[in-house]
């Protein structure tokens, strides 16, 4: 498989964490924290995203949200420089070339940025009273699937806003909106029954943690759009639908990765050929 495909499921992460980043950093729809945006904006820089380094290297520059280190800076700023980013040229005219002077999280293993998890109860409560009961009855369902209550209710919230009766124009039912084929699969054959819709939802939930080994953003495009079509491209398939519905997710799941049961069903052969992809692009 050609190195590209490795790229582009990396370069769809990096974008991902920097508009996370800038939620973080301005304090839009969420509450300001620029320590955690320094985070998003660094783990996005190793994975190459050029405006993560920009981004990153203005903060030290500045001294805004992390303490002023011009080497940090000139070090982003030249990253930046290098990939074509005419911001960051200029930044170095003040900060100067510091190469290899970059902060700590730039360097050592990948880490997972954890990212701001809904306050459950506080989104429950501003629930009409009847979406309240269905949301408790997933919450408490989800941790018997394996599957963190934050990313049930988020599934739920998304997909029907917890309405039993919803239908959508694909023959969608219920709370988790499970289409014809999916309910047969899952066994579920009362798909107005809030209780067994959820149940059918969660596992099929479970099976793409499973499949896609915890990556919230890949189970969340394969709820939208299918485990087929995130297989055929490679990563969160192209369509604005779906793109919108994974960066809401992660959103308010609060985390790029999940606990799975490895036991549920084998990882999908992709994951391997896009790590292998990736590894044999950053060693060119």
């Amino acid at each position: 498989m050609p190195a590209a495909a490795g790229d582009k499921a990396v370069a769809e992460r990096g974008r991902a964490l920097v508009r996370e980043a800038l939620s973080y950093e301005h304090g839009e729809g969420v509450p300001r924290d620029p320590l955690r945006a320094a985070a998003l904006y660094c783990e996005a820089a190793r994975l190459g995203d050029v405006d993560a380094m920009y981004a990153l290297g203005w903060m030290y520059a500045n001294g805004r949200g992390v303490e002023r280190h011009d080497a940090h800076a000139g070090a982003l700023f030249a990253m930046a420089a290098r990939r074509g980013n005419p911001h960051a040229r200029h930044m170095l005219r003040y900060t100067g070339d510091a190469r290899g002077k970059g902060p700590d999280c730039l360097r050592g293993a990948r880490q997972t940025v954890a990212l701001q998890p809904w306050p459950l109860e506080r989104v429950i409560a501003r629930l009409a009273p009847e979406r309240q009961q269905v949301a408790r009855m997933l919450t408490e369902l989800a941790p018997k699937y394996g599957i963190e209550p934050p990313l049930a209710l988020a599934i739920g919230l998304t997909e029907s806003a917890l309405d039993p009766q919803a239908l959508s124009p694909r023959n969608a039912m219920g709370v988790m909106q499970l289409i014809p084929e999916t309910a047969e699969r899952f066994n579920v054959s009362r798909p107005y029954d809030p209780e067994q819709n959820i149940r059918g939802g969660l596992a099929y939930l479970r099976w793409l943690l499973a499949y896609f080994e915890g990556d919230v953003a890949l189970v969340a495009a394969g709820y939208n759009a299918g485990e087929g079509a995130v297989d055929r491209h490679r990563g969160v398939p192209p369509y604005p639908e779906t793109r919108a519905y994974v960066e809401r997710i992660l959103r308010h799941v609060g985390r790029a990765q999940h606990p799975f049961d490895d036991s549920v069903v084998a990882p999908s052969t992709m994951l391997r050929a896009l790590r292998v992809a990736s590894k044999e692009d950053h060693e060119t």
